[in-house]
């Protein structure tokens, strides 16, 4: 079955380069035949995304700062004076301090805390309050998230805790918003070869480990991308709520194969 997105509108936050996991789902979406907007923070981001964006046919890029009200009231106003309405939202967005993704979970700081939080969990919430005004027809917001929200994984430390109040928000929303014909659900790969991922310390072991262990191997962009497709087209319609794992069954596994104990 050809799942299509021919007719849907959205946004795509969170594209830092061509092997973002964001980039991934974009490109899938595009081929679906959705209609696609960009945001970015900063000049820097913004270069790299822009042969991106055009390379599916996009020629809305917004810089947003998702720390900060005026930039994304205006991000979603330009949205919904260019189009309207909208179907659709990727949240790709998460940050803490790299400096802190290494090393003990118990020297987190206070300030790193914090920021982690705001960033990597309460703008979906932000994203979603605002998406959901120009969403009359209901749509899909989609999130990602990580193992370490649930399962100790090391250094991922602050990012884990952050991953997890994500996870409950997506159910939290799903509920609010369910009744508008919006469904919430955050999509989790294993360990990608991302520029957020080599943020955190031991990432090469890590994905190292876990292909070697995962039994369909670790997850690729297509996949994620392909997972994305389905819970935003019209073949999610009644799935909401929900963490889709998509990392190559390696959540099922309780020690590694016999081979690399």
């Amino acid at each position: 079955m050809t799942i299509s997105m021919q007719g849907k509108r959205g946004l795509v936050m969170g594209v830092a380069n061509e092997r973002s996991i964001a980039w991934g789902i974009a490109r899938a979406m595009a081929a679906a035949g959705a209609e696609l907007a960009f945001t970015y923070q900063g000049e820097a981001f913004g270069s790299r995304l822009k042969p991106l964006a055009e390379s599916v046919g996009s020629d809305i890029m917004i810089d947003v700062d998702v720390t900060n009200d005026e930039s994304m009231d205006q991000a979603f106003q330009t949205l919904k004076d260019r189009w309207g309405s909208i179907d659709f939202v990727v949240h790709a967005i998460a940050y803490s301090d790299k400096n802190e993704l290494t090393g003990r979970f118990i020297n987190t700081t206070g300030a790193n805390f914090r920021n982690s939080l705001t960033i990597s969990c309460y703008s979906f919430i932000d994203v979603a309050r605002r998406a959901s005004e120009i969403m009359p027809n209901g749509g899909t917001l989609l999130t990602l998230t990580y193992q370490g929200s649930n399962r100790v994984t090391p250094f991922y430390n602050v990012m884990g805790v952050a991953k997890a109040a994500l996870e409950s928000a997506t159910r939290y929303l799903a509920n609010d918003l369910g009744p508008q014909g919006i469904r919430v659900n955050a999509i989790s790969p294993g360990p990608m070869k991302t520029l957020a991922g080599a943020a955190i310390g031991g990432a090469r072991k890590t994905y190292k480990h876990t292909g070697e262990n995962a039994p369909l191997g670790n997850a690729t962009l297509e996949a994620v991308g392909g997972t994305a497709v389905y819970l935003a087209s019209d073949a999610g319609s009644h799935t909401s709520g929900e963490v889709i794992r998509v990392d190559g069954g390696y959540h099922i596994l309780g020690m590694p194969q016999p081979d690399h104990l």
